[in-house]
């Protein structure tokens, strides 16, 4: 039998800021964790190009 999953925040639709992995828990339990939304890295400010060797950080 499948246990039933319920979102603990946010709202139900799945959108950019709602993801969410499944997480079993020590006491055996599945729960939703929500995860954070990637970071898109910095550019070069003249040709727009993504910049090698700098990790992608807010």
């Amino acid at each position: 039998m499948v246990q039933c999953l319920t979102h603990r925040t946010r709202h139900n639709y799945a959108t950019k800021s709602n993801q969410h992995r499944v997480v079993k828990t020590l006491g055996g339990k599945l729960l939703y964790q929500r995860t954070k939304k990637r970071a898109s890295g910095p550019k070069c400010p003249v040709t727009g190009k993504r910049i090698q060797g700098i990790p992608h950080l807010k």
